[in-house]
């Protein structure tokens, strides 16, 4: 729309990383899959050469913005308590508590008046999923909306067998991913109308409450209120890249582990947590036949920087075999929520309290002046990458 083309004709996709073959593809336009097979995991070398195909960077910025216009133009219609953003561009609306403002209008009505006021306001199309709780209503946007004229699909608790034990394929239906699917397949539980006629108390024995879970979605019941909001603590915190380039140095991709942990625990102490567990995961360059590795380490409950840095930088050392490096995740689980400084007998206490002032005093000067203001010496180096992505948006 920024460029003044219309979204559903436009053969456009968004590009990111398009000054180099590994470049991936975040968005792609109706026409663009249907036309080139276009998707969102396609890379740039993949991309067909065709006249009529534009590529794109991504404006994060932009997009964040418009999502905030589309919730407040929302927002004139029902109440905050009556909204629940679920992602960056799908949102869940309840009209039962508020159809009596609008006459008891039909809820497809007051669906497509919201449509029309979001395309007139932003000229953004957008698609709707109308169901009797927010699972069937995030199956029909998901599983047909898309693919009807008006963009609006309704799946009530009686359209059940006909439509959600109908989907295609288990990987197909909110909740259910490669994991699952295959535990799913190896119980002779090859579709969603399986699953919902499936044995409830053998897929608790065997899955535990998300088996159950799984079962009561399969029959379209989800429990779940839209007002009912709370904030589940985190269980792990992570951070990943994929490389510019392939990495041969050792101590450049030291550069970036150094970086990496800093941001993690910049991160744990944001929550007020510490961590007992650390993972580092290298992935190896395509041009060797071995993918990398993944190694965690059990540690003294610690959110300092320079002690997850040794830890991270410890497990490189002792598995690192010296070939190319394309991709660096480090996460932290098993986390403990506490403010006490965990002290042991090998460690001074109070460079250890030292140490976690200036944790603190880094955190709050980034927080004020920007993540710039403050970095390690290493981040200046060729190799380093944390400068230039701390100006992006989701790393785009």
């Amino acid at each position: 729309m920024a460029r003044g083309l219309n979204p559903l004709t436009a053969m456009l996709v968004v590009l990111s990383g398009a000054d180099r073959p590994g470049g991936l593809v975040l968005a792609s336009s109706p026409v663009a899959k249907k036309v080139l097979g276009i998707s969102n995991v396609t890379r740039k070398f993949e991309l067909p050469n065709h006249p009529d195909l534009i590529q794109v960077p991504p404006r994060m910025g932009l997009y964040i913005e418009t999502n905030v216009k589309i919730v407040n133009i929302i927002r004139q219609y029902v109440s905050d308590d009556d909204i629940h953003v679920y992602s960056i561009d799908e949102l869940f609306v309840r009209y039962d508590k508020v159809k009596n403002l609008y006459g008891n209008v039909d809820v497809k009505l007051f669906a497509k008046d919201l449509m029309r006021k979001i395309l007139q306001e932003t000229g953004i199309y957008t698609t709707v999923g109308i169901g009797d709780n927010m699972l069937l209503a995030k199956l029909a946007l998901d599983n047909e909306a898309k693919k009807n004229p008006d963009m609006i699909a309704e799946w009530r608790y009686e359209d059940v067998p006909q439509k959600v034990w109908t989907i295609d394929r288990l990987t197909d239906f909110w909740g259910i991913g490669e994991k699952t699917a295959k535990r799913l397949y190896n119980k002779g539980i090859d579709t969603i109308g399986d699953l919902a006629n499936y044995n409830p108390f053998l897929l608790k024995t065997s899955m535990g409450a998300i088996g159950v879970q799984l079962h009561a979605h399969a029959n379209g019941i989800d429990r779940s209120q839209i007002d009912h909001k709370f904030k589940p603590l985190e269980k792990s915190v992570s951070n990943s890249q994929v490389l510019l380039r392939d990495y041969s140095d050792p101590r450049e991709i030291e550069v970036i582990i150094r970086e990496m942990s800093d941001l993690v625990a910049s991160r744990l102490r944001k929550i007020h947590s510490q961590t007992e567990c650390i993972n580092l995961s290298i992935g190896y360059s395509d041009s060797h036949l071995i993918s990398g590795f993944s190694r965690q380490m059990k540690i003294t409950a610690t959110a300092s920087t320079k002690q997850l840095t040794e830890y991270a930088l410890k497990i490189f050392h002792e598995y690192y075999i010296g070939v190319d490096v394309r991709t660096v995740a480090i996460s932290c689980s098993k986390l403990i929520y506490q403010t006490s400084v965990q002290l042991d007998l090998f460690s001074d206490p109070e460079k250890l309290l030292q140490q976690e002032k200036l944790d603190y005093l880094c955190d709050e000067i980034r927080n004020r002046y920007g993540f710039k203001a403050l970095v390690h010496a290493s981040s200046l180096l060729s190799g380093a990458t944390a400068i230039s992505r701390s100006s992006k948006i989701g790393g785009h």
